[in-house]
Parts: structure tokens; C-alpha cells; sequence
């Protein structure tokens, strides 16, 4: 679907309620030209969180907590 919209004095673009606070991928193709995409970003602090070696060892510690409730 194309899309004619005028950029704001404060240099906004309105795509729609639906798609409010959403994060999105904006990328310059040069100037003028833009690609936008919606998506989950994780933020670069914690991208080491889904390193697969990572995942699998956290994966296992939910479970085992899962499994073991605190004492009293």
C-alpha cells in the first residue's frame, strides 16, 4: 500500500493508530528514501542473552527454578 503523508515542523511521520508503540527499523537508503520495518530490537546490553550457548544454560536454570520453589 502506498502511503502520501506530509513530515510534521517537528519532522514526524503519521503511519496509523495501529501501529502505535511499536518499535520499528528505519533505514536510510539515501537520502530521501527510507525502508521501515516493524520488529522486536534487542538492545545491544543484552543481545548476549541470546547467544545460543547462553539461551540453553538459562533455559536450564528456569527449569530447575521452576522445579524448586524457595524454602521457608
Amino acid at each position: 500500500m502506498t502511503m502520501i503523508k506530509t513530515i510534521g515542523n517537528k519532522g514526524q511521520i503519521e503511519l496509523g493508530n495501529e501501529y502505535t508503540g511499536q518499535d520499528a527499523l528505519i533505514d536510510q537508503i539515501e537520502p530521501g528514501v527510507w525502508i521501515i520495518k516493524l520488529g522486536q530490537f534487542i538492545p545491544h546490553s543484552e543481545q548476549w542473552l541470546h547467544q545460543e550457548n547462553v539461551k540453553s544454560k538459562l533455559d536450564e536454570a528456569v527449569t530447575w527454578a521452576e522445579k524448586n520453589p524457595p524454602k521457608s
